[in-house]
C-alpha cells in the first residue's frame, strides 16, 4: 500500500480508479473555490463561512482575522497548484495527495481544538469542509484499492 503513495517514480500513468481521478477533481476544484474566497472576498469567508464574529470586534482586529485568513487561502491555493500539476502532469501522485489532504484536515481540527475559534452558530462552512473530509476518504481509499495496480504488478512480475 505504501508503495502505492510513494510510487519508485511519479509519472502520469494513471492506476487508480476513475471515479477516484473525478472526486479529485471535484475536490480540487472546490478547495481551489475556497481559497479564492479567503483571498478576495471582503470577509474572507472569515464571517460569512466560518461564522467567526468579525461585527463583534473592533475595525484593526476584525482587519488582523481578514489578513491572517487571506494569508491561509493563499497558503492552501497553493497547495490546490501542486493537485492541478498533479492531474495534469504526475497522476501517479494522486494517492499521495489524497494522503496529504487527509492529514493537513486531521492537523486543522487538531490545531482547532488546541487553539479554538469563538463562533457564531450561523457557521455553515464546517458543511463543506466535513463534505469534502468524506470525499477525500473516500477517494483516498478508492485510490489505494485500483485494480490497475494488480495487473501493473503482474506485468512486472511476469
Amino acid at each position: 500500500m505504501l508503495n502505492r503513495i510513494f510510487p519508485g517514480a511519479f509519472d502520469n500513468h494513471y492506476r487508480d480508479s476513475k471515479i477516484a481521478l473525478w472526486l479529485f477533481v471535484l475536490i480540487t476544484s472546490v478547495n481551489t473555490g475556497i481559497s479564492l474566497v479567503a483571498i478576495f472576498r471582503s470577509d474572507g469567508g472569515a464571517q460569512s463561512a466560518d461564522g467567526i464574529p468579525l461585527d463583534k470586534f473592533g475595525h484593526d482586529a476584525a482587519q488582523a482575522v481578514i489578513g491572517v485568513v487571506a494569508f491561509l487561502g493563499l497558503a492552501n491555493l497553493s497547495l490546490c497548484v501542486l493537485f492541478i500539476v498533479a492531474l495534469i502532469c504526475y497522476r501517479s501522485m494522486i494517492p499521495l495527495m489524497y494522503t496529504l489532504s487527509v492529514i493537513e484536515w486531521l492537523a486543522h481540527k487538531g490545531i482547532g481544538q488546541m487553539k479554538p475559534i469563538a463562533r457564531t452558530t450561523s457557521a455553515t462552512g464546517h458543511y463543506v469542509s466535513f463534505g469534502l473530509l468524506a470525499l477525500t476518504v473516500i477517494g483516498l481509499i478508492l485510490s489505494l484499492t485500483g485494480k490497475n495496480y494488480l495487473l501493473a504488478e503482474e506485468s512486472v512480475h511476469a
